[in-house]
């Protein structure tokens, strides 16, 4: 399997540091986002120790081949050092991350998700998520009590329910399906998804004109163009052969 990809981390119009993290680890098949939490630079550690984390276990198992076993273990590795972190270091306390992590492995995906950051599937025109948001405001939209694009406007939308390093212990969200030719992922920090609806990113992947580094930068650019509250992380990855 080939691929192609590129990434790209703003801090947006607003922040003053970009607390979000991201992998791309070509040679290992491993990509993610991570977007920390806590305030000032524990924002910024713990994402980091949590990206670290998961590209040094999935690395040293590149090879093995339960994909997804070691995903969890990558998880569970970040949680574990993010936690730690935390409970030594005062200024640390209540640092988090959340933690959207892909690879690839004969010819599937393998998918891992804590939190809000979020991952889709443009496959044939059409736009997937993959991930559900582990948030106060998530259950409204799955009973139907809110849309989807009413979840970036709720007043509780930040209120995530999981997260890497916040409890000793944290479960991770794992999926897996096939890959064809032509599909494009997206790994993304919600400061993309809630300057940006669906529809509209949709609309900017499907662009098949563009190489995928004008994709991650029009996704970021239009991000920052209406303003950008939130730091805004892109992972575009496209499987271009089996």
């Amino acid at each position: 399997m080939e691929i192609e990809y590129c990434f790209r981390s703003d801090r947006g119009k607003v922040r003053s540091s970009n607390e979000d993290s991201c992998v791309a680890d070509a040679k290992n098949l491993v990509f993610l986002v991570a977007d920390g939490m806590g305030g000032h630079v524990a924002g910024e550690v713990a994402s980091q120790m949590a990206a670290l984390a998961v590209d040094e276990v999935m690395s040293s198992g590149a090879s093995e081949g339960n994909a997804e076993a070691l995903l969890q273990l990558a998880v569970t590795a970040a949680n574990r050092r993010v936690y730690e972190a935390q409970m030594l270091k005062p200024e640390y306390r209540g640092m988090g991350s959340t933690l959207t992590v892909v690879t690839f492995r004969q010819g599937r995906y393998y998918l891992a998700q804590v939190g809000d950051s979020r991952a889709y599937l443009l496959r044939n025109g059409d736009l997937i998520q993959l991930t559900r948001d582990h948030s106060l405001v998530w259950p409204l939209f799955e009973r139907g009590i809110i849309t989807k694009d009413e979840i970036s406007r709720h007043p509780q939308k930040n209120l995530i329910t999981r997260s890497v390093g916040t409890h000793p212990e944290v479960e991770a969200d794992l999926r897996s399906g096939e890959v064809i030719p032509g599909d494009l992922f997206l790994l993304c920090s919600d400061g993309l998804t809630d300057i940006l609806s669906d529809r509209e990113i949709r609309q900017i992947l499907a662009t098949e004109s563009q190489s995928i580094i004008n994709l991650c930068d029009q996704l970021i650019d239009e991000a920052n163009l209406r303003g950008s509250p939130d730091n805004v992380t892109v992972v575009l990855i496209r499987i271009t052969t089996d």
